[in-house]
């Protein structure tokens, strides 16, 4: 019998995992994608979605009044819509359009720089995703029978932040605290805010410690800045890599990220619920692990195999607080 061979080569498949990654919005994807749509989709770096619909569920589970029936998942879903798709994906390309000059060094084959899509059709899409987002918004608002429209608020938080991240003159991602602090918040502590908001009372300690757990967030966006410090420091960004150098930052952000998750165990443990806390310092052991095996050694050679080891376990942490939260009725 004849050998078997494969129907796709090395380089297809190489093709292949390339445009998968350029549809996801990942770094070093590849070119030449034509349909508008899935152009479209690329803009809102659906990768970044899965935080954001993390938060609701943590959120959903802070609020102690979500019950495994239908009515209540249909509620989740259509937030983590409005986190993720519409509110993430206005967010990404919104960024997108403010950055088109840096990705054209950092980036190139990004839609905007390499011409794949027009200026009018990006700002179009701009619009659309963040109408479909307030309609939304809106519509969970009295589905929940908010007195107080919070998930609007919250939706209208989002983006007025996203706006000042990305455009001038305020562009906050120019200052490496004050943008990934913005850029942490908004993956934390506002998909949490908006879920917490569909079964219970939004209040000030929630808000509070959601925020301080937002600076976990901002040594995650810090990670982000390695893969552009070379066009950062070409067009006088100043990111935390910028700035402090790539061993510095990289310092910077696994203190951000262990020390507020100690610090939530911590307020676990006042609150009696030694159980949660316990779990959730178990999970920041393993973050320490892979921190020095990949991130402190090499961080820009490492920082996706980092971010692919240790963040499961900090999404998981961010989910123990959440439902320790909701059993102790904060």
């Amino acid at each position: 019998m004849p050998e078997s061979t494969s129907s796709q080569t090395p380089e297809s498949s190489e093709s292949n995992t390339g445009k998968a990654r350029q549809m996801l919005g990942m770094k070093e994807a590849s070119s030449g994608e034509t349909s508008v749509w899935k152009i479209r989709l690329q803009l809102m770096k659906p990768i970044t979605w899965i935080p954001l619909i993390w938060g609701v569920i943590c959120g959903a589970a802070s609020s102690g009044g979500f019950h495994w029936q239908l009515e209540d998942i249909i509620k989740v879903a259509a937030c983590m819509l409005l986190s993720a798709p519409l509110m993430t994906g206005y967010t990404q390309t919104l960024n997108d359009f403010y950055d088109r000059e840096i990705d054209a060094i950092n980036e190139p084959y990004r839609p905007i720089p390499s011409g794949a899509i027009s200026v009018p059709q990006v700002v179009t899409q701009i619009i659309v995703l963040l109408v479909a987002g307030f309609g939304v918004a809106y519509g969970l608002d009295q589905w929940a029978g908010n007195s107080f429209p919070n998930i609007t608020i919250i939706t209208l938080i989002g983006a007025f932040l996203a706006y000042i991240y990305s455009a001038p003159p305020l562009k906050l991602k120019q200052n490496g605290w004050l943008g990934n602090y913005a850029l942490g918040a908004s993956y934390i502590a506002l998909p949490w805010w908006a879920g917490h908001s569909l079964f219970g009372d939004l209040n000030a300690t929630i808000i509070i410690l959601t925020l301080i757990y937002s600076f976990a967030g901002l040594g995650i966006a810090v990670v982000n800045d390695f893969k552009s410090v070379e066009g950062d420091r070409s067009l006088g960004l100043k990111s935390l890599p910028v700035m402090f150098g790539v061993g510095g930052a990289a310092w910077i952000s696994v203190l951000m990220i262990d020390l507020f998750q100690i610090g939530i165990a911590g307020y676990l443990i006042n609150l009696q619920e030694n159980l949660y806390a316990t779990i959730l310092l178990l999970l920041v052991i393993p973050q320490i692990t892979f921190q020095d095996m990949y991130f402190l050694r090499s961080p820009l050679e490492n920082d996706v195999k980092y971010q692919a080891s240790a963040q499961p376990f900090l999404v998981f942490g961010m989910l123990v607080t959440g439902l320790a939260l909701g059993h102790a009725g904060v």
